[in-house]
């Protein structure tokens, strides 16, 4: 049994990011029906190409949405449709701006009479109680004013964002931690309520330390060359024979492993704390870009894996032909009614060493 079956979740929502956070409730056993605007010819996401799984799907929206229901409803017409759905369940959440769930009913006060301990979820780009309630918002723009892309990519180069949009899937993730403790207080007392969070206050929290840091002592970190940590080394990439690797130092005691399996254990004393690491990390970039160079990732891996916190850093495809990924069941079999060999990553959790199978969304 999944710890979530049983647990009825409504989900009005688009993209990304809460589509993600009610993904994860799926593949852990609830039941997702999310709601889509019949209005607008359902989420934008099933459009989103290039990789198209018909004329009302697509690969993008699946990667979103594995082990849910849909339907297209139109909220503003046939509201009494989806008050029917509440009186059976347990939360509702949706990613709408922040001046739509009070105007659309999808509120605490809208819904309490229908069903008092219902668990109302809003995730918007900037909340809903403030003067940007109605702005509309996305990940790339909070990485961009939350300052985290200031922090991000090589010094004096244009700022950067990450890879892919991580501030939907933090965001998506707050939000179903948020919908789990109020549905256990629910549970437990029959009241459920309002909870709020936005992609902008995800964002801004993301910058954790550093923002610590600057608040407390108006420090403000620079970007340091190739990826490194702000304050730890060796702690960044470093290039091999044949590629790049990222090797994490973060105590003493890795320092002092490293040094002696690259055969350098007369840098010890030079190096010893991480304070002294830090005042002449160009330095000691320079002895190890040496020392690293001699020999291919493979074999370094081959050498300091175990040993020493290392990696390699892959592309996109060496990532995901990766025997680790396999050996671990991080890729699965999905089939989709137009695609059979349709494949996805599966869930980054297991109950009782199981990992939950996932499966395409469906009507």
């Amino acid at each position: 049994m999944k710890p979530l079956e049983g647990v009825r979740v409504l989900a009005v929502e688009h993209f990304g990011a809460g589509p993600y956070g009610t993904m994860f409730l799926a593949s852990l056993g609830a039941d997702v029906l999310r709601i889509e605007n019949a209005a607008a010819g359902g989420d934008p996401a099933r459009r989103t190409g290039p990789h198209l799984l018909g004329e009302d799907d697509s690969q993008y929206f699946q990667s979103w949405n594995l082990g849910k229901r849909c339907i297209a409803l139109d909220l503003k017409n046939d509201y009494a449709k989806f008050q029917e759905l509440v009186k059976d369940a347990d939360a509702v959440m949706n990613n709408l701006r922040g001046d739509q769930p009070a105007k659309l009913g999808l509120d605490y006060a809208s819904l309490k009479n229908i069903n008092p301990a219902i668990v109302c979820v809003h995730l918007s780009a900037y909340g809903r109680d403030n003067q940007r309630a109605a702005w509309p918002g996305y990940d790339y723009l909070m990485q961009a004013e939350a300052g985290l892309m200031s922090l991000t990519g090589e010094p004096g180069a244009p700022p950067s964002r990450y890879g892919t949009s991580i501030i939907d899937c933090m965001a998506g993730m707050t939000a179903a931690a948020a919908l789990l403790a109020c549905l256990l207080r629910a549970k437990q007392t029959g009241q459920g309520c309002d909870a709020d969070t936005s992609l902008f206050e995800v964002a801004l929290h993301q910058l954790g330390y550093a923002a610590t840091w600057h608040l407390n002592e108006g420090d403000t970190p620079e970007r340091p060359p190739r990826s490194a940590h702000l304050s730890l080394t060796p702690v960044q990439t470093f290039p091999s024979a044949d590629g790049w690797m990222f090797v994490m130092c973060m105590t003493d005691r890795f320092w002092e492993v490293l040094a002696r399996e690259i055969g350098r254990t007369d840098l010890l004393e030079r190096f010893r704390s991480h304070q002294a690491r830090l005042a002449e990390r160009a330095q000691l970039t320079e002895i190890l870009d040496a020392e690293f160079r001699r020999r291919t990732t493979a074999q370094w891996l081959q050498q300091l894996s175990g040993k020493v916190p290392v990696a390699p850093v892959n592309d996109l495809a060496s990532a995901l032909a990766n025997p680790f990924v396999a050996e671990i069941g991080m890729v699965r079999g999905a089939p989709h009614p137009r695609r059979p060999d349709f494949r996805v990553l599966a869930s980054p959790v297991k109950i009782d060493g199981v990992r939950p199978g996932p499966a395409v969304c469906k009507p």
